[in-house]
């Protein structure tokens, strides 16, 4: 089955050594994405980077200290975004939020049909 519709896209960039509340930030907005019952979201981790510090953030297996930069991105509709937003205002200490509109299509499959090989 296909659908297409209009969304709202999250691109989330901080640092992989930024914390919510204990825990690695980029688990607490999976968490609270879930909560809120988002369509879903993706983690990625970077190789290299820097933001609004200009600080460079590298992923690297030599160094003790691993701060990559971590990206997360959520598409969900305009509503289910809205109600994120305040959420991220206060878990996001340092960071950058990047929010476009974007065209969805999504495929699934119908209930009972199995894919074949």
């Amino acid at each position: 089955m296909k659908e297409q519709f209009e969304a709202r896209m999250l691109r989330i960039h901080f640092g992989e050594s930024d914390k919510w509340e204990g825990k690695p930030l980029h688990e607490a907005i999976l968490a609270k994405c879930q909560e809120l019952g988002m369509a879903g979201a993706i983690v990625y981790r970077g190789i290299e980077g820097y933001g609004t510090s200009t600080r460079v953030r590298h992923a690297s297996l030599w160094k003790l200290s691993r701060d990559a930069p971590i990206m997360v991105s959520i598409i969900d509709r305009e509503d289910q975004i809205a109600q994120l937003l305040p959420h991220l205002d206060a878990m996001v200490g340092e960071g950058l939020i990047a929010a476009s509109k974007v065209e969805v299509i999504r495929y699934s499959r119908a209930a009972g049909e199995m894919k074949t090989s």
